[in-house]
């Protein structure tokens, strides 16, 4: 299976462009497995996103640029920024809020909504330093259900995330399981596949038992999100369930 998903097949509006993987393939689930939804957003310092809830939603919040205010319903108040990022685990309730920051400038983020592997847990709040804010050229793992991330799902999923600056040929992360699934998603720029598809910013490709390489010319900032049908997971989350877009806008 390899299908090309375009960005006029995503809702929302000018600050968040919304991809429901699901939609690709079924018209049952807004999400495909663990994946439960991908916000792309960009917003101008000084926007706040007032205190809300999230209830068995797995979210990681992934900065490109801009700098972020954390607060939450437990009190704590934390920053957010490319070289530090936050995976909340909302379980059976959680509440925060979101500013973003004068200092950062504009924000360009991916919102990442995963199913959690049951329902109701106890929420948490993980934040991870990374070394740098890109991974140049080669794949990075950011976060996982295994101690080999800092950041951990409580599902099945796997992200990773790579800067191309390199004109060379490049390959898929490897599948911790042969019949795992992948979304290949741009970030930015755009790249060319050896199956002839080109894919640009905002534009994701759903894998599974098939493979290809991809080279780029003007650079791309990539992100890949890994899965399995057969995963253990809850998907009556608040934004990371089985939700159709006209309902979540």
């Amino acid at each position: 299976m390899l299908i090309k998903i375009d960005n006029s097949k995503k809702a929302g509006n000018s600050n968040i462009q919304i991809l429901y993987p699901g939609l690709s393939v079924n018209d049952t689930d807004t999400g495909y497995a663990t994946i439960g939804r991908i916000d792309q957003a960009k917003f101008t310092p000084g926007a706040l996103i007032a205190m809300h809830p999230h209830i068995n939603d797995d979210i990681l919040t992934y900065l490109r640029s801009g700098k972020v205010e954390h607060k939450d319903s437990e009190g704590y108040i934390e920053f957010i920024e490319p070289t530090r990022l936050m995976l909340m685990k909302a379980g059976k309730s959680f509440f925060h809020e979101e500013l973003v920051l004068e200092e950062g400038g504009t924000l360009e983020a991916l919102q990442i909504f995963m199913r959690p592997k049951e329902k109701d847990s106890k929420p948490e709040v993980i934040f991870s330093e990374l070394d740098d804010a890109y991974s140049l050229n080669k794949w990075r793992l950011i976060a996982s259900p295994t101690k080999d991330s800092k950041l951990q799902f409580s599902s099945d999923t796997w992200f990773y995330d790579m800067k191309l600056t390199d004109k060379g040929i490049f390959n898929l992360p490897p599948l911790p399981k042969e019949d795992d699934t992948m979304l290949f998603y741009v970030f930015s720029g755009e790249v060319e596949t050896s199956n002839g598809m080109t894919v640009s910013r905002g534009e994701s490709i759903l894998v599974k038992n098939e493979s290809f390489t991809f080279t780029t010319k003007q650079g791309a900032e990539l992100a890949v999100f890994i899965t399995n049908e057969n995963a253990i997971y809850y998907d009556r989350g608040m934004y990371s369930g089985n939700l159709r877009p006209e309902n979540t806008i």
